[in-house]
């Protein structure tokens, strides 16, 4: 007979979050760009004309976007903490890069050099385009999204033709792309340098004390990551044990500790540094084991040219180094009632928490919901961990002989109005999001809606 929650030693209570702690980052980015604009009417120079003024200003808050960007991936902790994990931090890295690109690219069309100096216009040209670049390159992989959706049906002709697969080769490595993406902090200070030299607005000692600690922060940030953050991160030291194929889109990789053992709480990822056949390479891996267990277990998901050949270049012996954990996608902040949503690769920080967790830690109610396309890729596992738990009610569901999972079939199935449920979500994009939009459309409350985003790019 399943124990009532009373009943269970030590265990914790589940609440939920009061506030939505993936808005402290937002709202703080939000205040200071509207800072930035309320100084810049109060201190304004007297004489100058209103186009003047705004094609400066927006240049000024290009510069605040772009060196928040630097800010967010500058790998610090309280970063980490005030947008709630470091894959959160990358998606506004990349939401702030884009905006400060608008704004920038807005100021050069509207503002002429009316101090022009020797070396400021082509200072100017220089970081706009390659921010430009940058900004291009880093959304290119996304460029399908901003397709209206009558025109997606051409989509394949065009990028199913030789000419375009190989010219996109190079373009779709994510090492390539890391390598020249750490240039934006050099394009952010070409770009500052040409404000200071052509600005007319700064003839106010506000304006430009405010736009030298704004630009001197970002750089300060930039300098930090590129030659000081490794020195003191923490990395550990790991070798491969094991190399298995779960199924055909899915490897799990063991490693087994060479010294100090890497610490980390279950449902976080980590930046694995793995050498192979062809070199070292580095990329996030959801972590898949529990924490107390010898080895550290990562899951790989077939999504790219290295991930997709792992099992080929990646043999016993090999070395690898694992950085600091990262994540906050942990049920503990839930509610009493809980749903697990899980798409494909999606299963390895659910599989973590199952093998981490006991009757003690659960809450009231757990609805763990695994979709594949087949056979679910650790089954027989999952069945087994789910059957230890009467609070864990499995649903593994199987697109391949039967209708999609939907949000009307989790909120069926919940036992509890929408407002009272947390949900983990954790997949393919597209299933994520419309599971986001869904629950939250339902009533669920924003804040009590945990999702990954699984590509920091």
């Amino acid at each position: 007979m399943a124990r009532s929650a009373e009943l269970r030693p030590h265990r914790p209570h589940y609440r939920g979050s009061r506030l939505d702690a993936k808005l402290i980052g937002p709202l703080t980015i939000a205040a200071l760009v509207s800072a930035l604009a309320v100084l810049w009417v109060v201190a304004r120079p007297s004489g100058e004309g209103f186009e003047q003024l705004v094609g400066e200003w927006l240049g000024a808050e290009g510069v605040l976007l772009l060196s928040i960007g630097l800010v967010l991936i500058s790998t610090l902790r309280w970063v980490e903490r005030w947008f709630n994990g470091i894959d959160h931090a990358a998606l506004w890295h990349r939401r702030v890069n884009i905006a400060g690109m608008l704004a920038i690219s807005v100021h050069a069309v509207v503002t002429g050099d009316v101090r022009e100096t020797a070396v400021g216009p082509t200072l100017g040209q220089i970081g706009l385009f390659g921010l430009l670049a940058l900004t291009v390159w880093a959304i290119a992989p996304r460029w399908l999204s901003f397709v209206p959706q009558r025109f997606r049906g051409l989509v394949p002709r065009v990028t199913g033709s030789r000419l375009v697969r190989l010219a996109g080769i190079p373009f779709r490595s994510y090492a390539v792309w890391r390598f020249f993406h750490r240039f934006t902090g050099v394009f952010v200070a070409v770009g500052f340098l040409h404000g200071l030299l052509d600005a007319s607005m700064f003839d106010s000692a506000v304006l430009r004390w405010t736009y030298l600690g704004i630009g001197g922060t970002g750089l300060a940030f930039y300098v930090y990551r590129e030659l000081l953050a490794r020195r003191f991160a923490r990395t550990y030291d790991y070798q491969v044990e094991s190399v298995l194929p779960i199924d055909a889109n899915l490897v799990e990789i063991s490693l087994k500790p060479l010294g100090r053992r890497f610490e980390y709480r279950a449902g976080q990822f980590a930046i694995l540094y793995l050498e192979a056949k062809d070199g070292w390479h580095r990329h996030p891996f959801s972590i898949a084991s529990a924490p107390a267990d010898a080895n550290v277990r990562v899951a790989v998901g077939a999504l790219g040219d290295f991930t997709s050949n792992i099992v080929d270049l990646v043999a016993p012996g090999m070395p690898a180094v694992i950085n600091s954990p990262h994540g906050h996608f942990d049920y503990r902040r839930g509610t009493e009632h809980q749903v697990w949503i899980a798409g494909g690769i999606g299963v390895a920080p659910i599989l973590s928490w199952l093998r981490d967790v006991t009757s003690e830690t659960l809450p009231t109610r757990v609805d763990l919901y695994f979709s594949s396309r087949g056979p679910a890729p650790y089954g027989a596992e999952i069945r087994e961990l789910a059957a230890r738990h009467d609070a864990i009610h499995l649903h593994l569901i199987d697109t391949s002989t039967g209708p999609r999972l939907t949000v009307e079939d989790v909120l069926a199935t919940a036992g509890c109005p929408p407002r009272d449920l947390s949900a983990f979500i954790c997949g393919p994009e597209a299933m994520v999001n419309a599971f986001q939009r869904g629950l939250t459309r339902s009533g669920a409350r924003t804040a009590n809606v945990h999702r990954e985003y699984f590509n920091l790019r």
